[in-house]
């Protein structure tokens, strides 16, 4: 199992990380926010030079170390120590979208959208844009 000690991932694998985390969050990992996450790494240009293939790769190590008893914590580490500054409102961003895949966020979802809020230090002003966008993207009548 990885340790935040050891070698990190690299930032397109952090990205999918926060993904899987505010997916997995509520114990559920629905179809409408799984193909949130391929439609992010197939359209976001941060993801041009990465290839599909390795999502399910990324996907499975996270839920695995996040099976381990301090499993968010390591993976939280993990992501925080892996992504340059200048990607952390981006994976906020990205974050906000599998949140807003589903008609309804759920409490879990809320509250690891503010986990990792935390964690990445994206000020309140620009999570509430970033927020917004979300939800404007995701809007359904």
């Amino acid at each position: 199992m990885r340790k935040p000690t050891d070698s990190m991932i690299d930032h397109h694998s952090a990205l999918i990380y926060v993904m899987v985390l505010v997916s997995a969050c509520d114990g559920d990992m629905t179809d409408l926010e799984l193909e949130a996450i391929g439609e992010n790494v197939r359209y976001l240009p941060i993801f041009k030079d990465y290839s599909g293939d390795q999502v399910m790769a990324a996907t499975r190590e996270c839920t695995a170390i996040l099976s381990d008893n301090d499993g968010l914590d390591t993976v939280l580490t993990i992501i925080e120590q892996a992504l340059p500054s200048k990607l952390r409102e981006t994976a906020y961003a990205v974050a906000c979208d599998i949140a807003a895949a589903d008609p309804k966020a759920s409490q879990e979802e809320l509250r690891m959208l503010e986990l990792i809020r935390h964690r990445l230090g994206v000020d309140r002003l620009c999570a509430a844009a970033i927020e917004r966008g979300a939800r404007a993207r995701h809007m359904r009548l």
